[in-house]
């Protein structure tokens, strides 16, 4: 492969402010699933790579958590003028590597703007505390940087998912280093250089290329103090045991499986709209995605709606790519399962064809009604824009299916009965709960994450409560006044 030749240069590590070679390295095509082109390459980094990257964040690491967080802060002030400056450029970049609509792609860069907006006010939430607890004598908790902390993003938001963890991160003390899916590394170059030009110092922020030789290095290397990754659920098992045994703090999102509950009474267009987008929206490659509804009683008609709805979701045109020929084919594989199954499909995305791109890796809008809890499409995560229907009486029986799947990411209902609403969020087994919402997703300051096998660890990457995940918290008691009198405290 001639590498001067790809539309996008060969990706390089960033280390200490600066790209390097990695002569070593073996270099890894990357495509671009709107037209299943070789756009770049990428080096398949190695431990002594990441090593080189964590010895130049624990160089950067003492001047950086010197530094006041009200000055920190400044430079992420500046970086979010460049994220708005280059926003176009920068959603181009995603759409070419990840395959989204140009218009989720400017979303998912809108959304690291408000990330970056909320570490802007963390000076304001980490204030510390102050008490005289005995006569001359006064404690103190502040909270203080772990060191060098590491973040392992995925494929389907190149941009988004590192500002997850950059911000807070860096906004805190610490100095990362991230490692970005092998499938989509060209953000995180474009990141790394955006925040040089804010005024980040070399080295606080390093990019590590490669595949899983670099996440296990991550997970055993003694250095690195805390380790955030976000991707499947089997993979986000191997990750926390790996980074635990090794005595570091982990949080690993993993996947989802994510029930909307319509019941007869739900708002016909409202429902059928929300339900098709969450279904469809970033072409299902998203753990909040909805990729099963649980249609409750009567809900024939708006199952009706729900198809006029989807039949409007075009590929090429709102409804982007998926990220590789091997997850095109393994999710028409799960339609066809389905089908054969006895499931009924109302709406088949299979063979989607895109004039112009016909090689890109499409699968058109599916949905598939009839559905029952022991199919594998009823189970396993799909990762497309595939709704599974299934039919329950009542909406104890619903719950139970919600409540039996393994993961626990997201759960929605849709109905105008604020009862019955609330019956739901209280028996729902998911973190995040929509009510006549598809995707609940929160909004800074409040945190993403799931429960059961869609989040393993304590605390959360985003958010108010990351704060406790990325700090330490150091406790001092002081007494000047010997003459004060002395009791048991003091």
């Amino acid at each position: 492969m001639e590498t001067q030749a790809l539309k996008y240069p060969a990706i390089r590590n960033y280390v200490a402010g600066q790209p390097i070679d990695t002569p070593a390295a073996a270099l890894l095509d990357v495509f671009s699933p709107l037209s299943g082109a070789v756009i770049s390459a990428m080096p398949l980094s190695t431990a002594a790579d990441l090593d080189a990257a964590v010895k130049a964040a624990q160089a950067a690491f003492p001047a950086w958590s010197a530094m006041p967080i009200k000055e920190r802060v400044q430079i992420f002030y500046r970086y979010k003028t460049l994220l708005e400056r280059d926003m176009t450029a920068l959603a181009d970049l995603v759409r070419e590597e990840n395959g989204k609509t140009f218009d989720e792609a400017r979303a998912e860069v809108e959304k690291a703007v408000e990330l970056t907006e909320f570490a802007c006010s963390l000076p304001q939430l980490v204030q510390g505390e102050f008490l005289e607890v005995s006569k001359g004598v006064e404690a103190r908790a502040e909270r203080k940087p772990l060191g060098v902390v590491a973040s392992i993003a995925p494929f389907n938001f190149p941009n988004m998912v590192p500002h997850w963890t950059i911000p807070n991160a860096l906004v805190l003390g610490n100095c990362l280093v991230l490692k970005p899916s092998e499938k989509v590394p060209l953000s995180a170059v474009k990141i790394a250089e955006l925040l040089k030009e804010a005024g980040l110092p070399d080295g606080v922020l390093n990019v590590v290329n490669g595949d899983k030789t670099i996440v296990e290095a991550i997970c055993d290397h003694p250095d690195i103090q805390a380790v955030s990754f976000v991707g499947s659920t089997p993979i986000a098992k191997v990750v926390y045991i790996r980074a635990t045994s090794n005595l570091k703090r982990c949080v690993a999102l993993g996947g989802a499986k994510n029930h909307l509950l319509v019941l007869p009474d739900a708002h016909p267009e409202m429902t059928a709209s929300n339900v098709a987008a969450s279904m469809s929206g970033c072409a299902g490659q998203r753990c909040m995605a909805g990729s099963t509804m649980v249609g409750v009683g009567n809900v024939d008609h708006i199952v009706n709606k729900l198809v006029e709805e989807a039949r409007k979701i075009v590929p090429g045109q709102n409804l982007g790519s998926v990220i590789s020929r091997e997850a095109k084919e393994r999710i028409e594989r799960y339609i066809t399962e389905a089908e054969a199954a006895g499931a009924k499909v109302l709406l088949d995305g299979r063979g989607a064809v895109v004039p112009g791109h016909e090689d890109g890796y499409y699968v058109g809008p599916t949905v598939i009604d009839y559905v029952t809890p022991d199919m594998a499409i009823a189970q396993e995560e799909v990762f497309g824009p595939v709704l599974a229907i299934l039919r329950t009486k009542t909406l104890d029986e619903a719950l139970a299916i919600e409540n039996a799947n393994p993961y626990g990411n997201a759960a929605a209902v849709f109905t105008q009965s604020g009862s019955l609403a609330r019956y739901v969020m209280d028996h729902a087994s998911a973190g995040m709960i929509g009510v006549n919402i598809g995707v609940p997703v929160p909004r800074e300051p409040f945190s993403f994450g799931g429960w059961n096998e869609s989040k393993f660890g304590a605390c959360d990457i985003t958010g108010k409560s990351s704060i406790e995940f990325w700090t330490q918290l150091k406790k001092t008691t002081t007494k000047w006044n010997p003459e004060s009198r002395v009791n048991w405290m003091s």
